[in-house]
């Protein structure tokens, strides 16, 4: 698995260009449909290649075609660029060890806070 993650890894560039390619193909496609709010709809000719039913048909195979292509290369990259071999899952396990309390940019640390003695 390490030697596929590492090959998709090398051919980000190649994803990516696939991704915006099929990101900008269902942008078309789901523009192209008619809606009943408007929209770039080609219906109402009488002299097109496809009756309107049709045409509504391949649009929405096609959007769920490209969808689908979408969603699984969005998957595959996210897939690709994770690094097995880390460890730190937080930002907070990166601190360097014996530093407790964040320092501030003066580079004086904050005073801890007190509890305040309770009153009766």
């Amino acid at each position: 698995m390490d030697a596929v993650r590492g090959f998709l890894h090398d051919w980000r560039l190649v994803l990516l260009i696939i991704h915006v390619g099929v990101t900008t193909a269902m942008i078309i496609v789901i523009l192209l449909q008619r809606s009943e709010g408007g929209g770039l709809g080609m219906g109402g000719r009488s002299d097109a290649l496809f009756s309107v039913r049709g045409q509504a048909n391949v649009l929405s195979r096609l959007t769920a075609i490209f969808a689908t292509i979408f969603f699984a290369l969005s998957l595959l990259m996210a897939w690709s660029m994770t690094d097995p071999g880390r460890t730190a899952k937080s930002i907070m396990d990166r601190m360097p060890p014996g530093q407790t309390t964040p320092t501030v940019p003066g580079g004086a640390a904050p005073a801890p806070a007190q509890p305040a003695a309770p009153t009766r």
